[in-house]
């Protein structure tokens, strides 16, 4: 790091991303600083600067302060890391010392020794704290250890699920589904494809299960479903033009030549979006032309992302599609997963928080093959429709598509 690099840090505070420390602080507390932020999206720890940002320098030499680092880094962090580490000297002769931690750690979530007991910490906006039971679930998740679509969702079994729409999965699949009167052979089937799930002697619906086929995914799983508005304007407000919640298992029920009998709630949400869109009419040679405001492509496969790739340990949260008089935006719960950026989710970078969920929606045509429906169904369409650039936008807890209206001069 250059000094001009570091004194533009230290001039912009502690954020996210940065923190303050002496060097002479507690090993428990530099530990924590380090948990939380490679918990988080890495960033800089910078030694020999205070809370305010008055530079108060290393107390130690530049060699006493690396092997102190390594040290903590070594006996109060689980699992092993490798930070960066630099010292920037200034002119009054006063050296910071920098903490460098990667934003694509992947062995989350990293622990921080607290006296004799190992804990999770996390980064929210300038502190450090402890991580709830769900957060730290949520960093197993990202990391890829644990699966949340195949955990078990209590108070569930064989009955929560709509059998005859399982039935019409299997029809997709050229798959022989049991009678109806023998539980035995249900049970042992959706068990082997993780539609069911044995736990302490109990079985359960997955996540994923009642999801896709469940009869009232909502009863159990509040953050089951779109909440879906149409704004007059340009911004949200207390009058809607249409508003609906959207609820039940994801999937349509299929014929056998795959026309949709029975909507599920992407079909819904999509129909929600196209009754509400609006469309665009000019003159082209003495011809007035017409089109609708998005094509529809974009639409489902901004709907289906959400849907699939969201983050389902976030409770009582829907997915939310807005439209606008100018826009229409689908928000996800959750940041991106498993290392994702905006721009590789861009190129086409195939990555699944929820890897049944995106197989079974993928045997149904609502996710592409090769993973290239950003790249192609969203970018590519809007760019082929209107000439506009769709916004792929995550912050701190969701992530959004935001794709614009262009409405061309009649």
């Amino acid at each position: 790091m250059t000094k001009a690099e570091l004194l533009e840090l230290i001039r912009n505070g502690e954020n996210s991303k940065v923190e303050f420390k002496r060097d002479s602080e507690h090993p428990d507390s530099i530990a924590k600083e380090i948990s939380a932020l490679l918990n988080f999206e890495g960033g800089h720890i910078l030694l020999g600067v205070e809370d305010d940002g008055d530079i108060c320098s290393l107390t130690q030499s530049r060699q006493q302060a690396e092997e102190r680092v390594m040290n903590i880094v070594s006996h109060n962090i689980q699992p092993a890391c490798i930070p960066s580490w630099s010292c920037v000297s200034l002119e009054d002769g006063k050296v910071v010392g920098v903490i460098g931690l990667p934003a694509d750690s992947p062995s989350k979530p990293y622990k921080a020794k607290r006296g004799t007991a190992w804990q999770t910490y996390i980064r929210v906006g300038t502190t450090s704290r402890k991580a709830t039971y769900e957060e730290e679930g949520r960093l197993y998740q990202s990391a890829g250890v644990v699966r949340h679509d195949l955990k078990p969702v209590h108070e569930t079994d064989l009955e929560s699920l709509d059998l005859e729409r399982i039935r019409n999965y299997f029809r997709i699949q050229k798959r022989t589904a049991p009678a109806s009167h023998d539980v035995e052979a249900w049970r042992r089937i959706l068990t082997n494809i993780d539609i069911l799930t044995e736990t302490a002697g109990n079985t359960m619906t997955t996540v994923a299960g009642l999801l896709l086929f469940g009869t009232y995914p909502n009863r159990r799983l509040p953050q089951a479903g779109i909440t879906a508005a149409a704004f007059p304007g340009t911004a949200k407000e207390y009058n809607t033009v249409d508003e609906e919640l959207i609820r039940g298992p994801l999937v349509s029920m299929l014929s056998p030549r795959k026309h949709v009998e029975e909507k599920g709630v992407i079909d819904r949400a999509v129909d929600f979006v196209a009754r509400n869109m609006g469309s665009s009419a000019w003159l082209e040679r003495g011809r007035r032309r017409r089109k609708k405001a998005f094509p529809v492509d974009a639409v489902r496969e901004s709907i289906v992302n959400a849907v699939a790739h969201r983050d389902y340990t976030l409770a009582g949260t829907d997915v939310e599609i807005s439209l606008y008089q100018d826009r229409l935006e689908v928000i996800s719960p959750g940041r991106l997963p498993n290392g994702v950026t905006v721009e590789k989710m861009s190129e086409g970078l195939r990555a699944a928080r929820n890897e049944l969920l995106k197989e079974i929606l993928r045997d149904y045509g609502y996710v592409e093959h090769l993973g290239m429906g950003v790249r192609n169904r969203i970018i590519g369409s809007m760019r082929q429709h209107n000439s506009t650039k769709p916004d792929l936008i995550e912050d701190d807890s969701r992530f959004m598509v935001r794709l614009w209206k262009k409405t061309r001069g009649i």
